[in-house]
């Protein structure tokens, strides 16, 4: 089969078209013939060598993938209600960037009813993270506000409009003003340049002085400490990507006044069963509202598998709105 295989840690230009063995289905998994594979920013790290596989994935990158179930465990299939045939997308802890995919059960979605391939790949993996991040972990809850660090990233696109679709109050940040107007088009109550504004001071403003309730922060490094400055009492930081460093100086003594909560998460490395039960909330709460339209898929990009450093170099642009996919022909 076709896949995409980092050649050496490096550039975007590292990566390269090669020749692998199809994988085998295993107890529990299924064998997808890949149509489309999600591009995330954990994939740039793992080909720079700072985010290596976990113990027993693939060495290729790709975390997510769409398309048609060829193969694998029927008693398992049959257990989540799917068949040979069937058109899913998935989340994988590796081995998406191939025309073949190995990936568990329950780790697998059906593709809602009126996505093509690209739509359905670009889900997984920021729906699985923002799911737990900011509803399981974060605890948001309907008339609470949001902030979201990067609204226009794949991460941030998909934040704004699940927060949006279960009844809070959505504040965005974004580097640039057009970058902000996207943002509320996606249905951000108010978005803030943070190149031009503080974006801790702004939020406390737009709260009235009482802060935020739930921060999602790809960045922390120096964020943290204005971070805790703008959350409300009983506010929840969840951190979920160190983008500005993974060291952090802040005020501990908010902390203990307003009876915060800092914590954080890294969803690659958790077990299948972790994932699987976020999969069945999405299917139940989620899934619904992309059928619906209420919620909708923002792609940026489209490339052919075999322009992967492509879509990479496009990606550490950092110019971008929304999901970039790769396809496979």
């Amino acid at each position: 089969m076709s896949a995409v295989e980092i050649g050496s840690f490096g550039g975007p230009e590292v990566l390269r078209l090669t020749q692998r063995p199809v994988p085998v289905a295993g107890a529990g998994e299924v064998l997808i013939r890949v149509a489309a594979s999600g591009v995330n920013r954990p994939d740039v790290l793992q080909r720079s060598g700072a985010y290596p596989p976990p113990p027993g994935a693939s060495d290729l990158p790709g975390l997510e993938v769409a398309g048609v179930i060829e193969s694998g465990d029927s008693a398992a299939m049959a257990e989540a209600g799917l068949s040979v045939g069937d058109r899913v997308c998935a989340l994988v802890a590796g081995g998406g960037y191939a025309a073949w995919c190995v990936a568990p059960v329950g780790q697998c979605l059906p593709v809602p009813a009126g996505f093509d391939d690209v739509q359905a790949a670009s889900l997984p993996e920021t729906f699985f993270t923002v799911w737990s991040n900011v509803f399981d972990r974060g605890r948001l809850q309907p008339g609470e506000t949001l902030l979201i660090q990067g609204g226009t990233s794949g991460i941030g696109v998909t934040a704004i409009q699940m927060a949006k679709a279960f009844g809070a109050t959505v504040i965005a940040t974004a580097g640039s003003d057009d970058k902000c107007a996207a943002c509320r088009q996606l249905g951000a109550d108010h978005a803030i340049n943070y190149r031009s504004q503080d974006f801790s001071a702004v939020a406390r403003e737009l709260t009235g002085g009482k802060g935020v309730d739930v921060i999602l922060d790809m960045v922390a490094g120096d964020y943290v400490a204005r971070e805790v400055e703008c959350l409300a009492e009983d506010g929840r930081l969840v951190i979920i990507a160190v983008q500005g460093g993974v060291n952090a100086s802040f005020n501990a003594g908010l902390v203990l006044r307003r009876r915060l909560h800092i914590t954080g998460s890294t969803l690659r490395p958790r077990p299948v069963a972790f994932k699987a039960a976020i999969a069945r909330s999405l299917g139940e709460k989620v899934w619904p509202l992309l059928e619906q339209g209420k919620i909708k898929p923002v792609i940026h990009s489209t490339f052919d598998a075999a322009r992967a450093a492509d879509a990479h170099a496009l990606m550490e642009t950092n110019q971008h709105i929304g999901k970039i996919v790769l396809t496979w022909s």
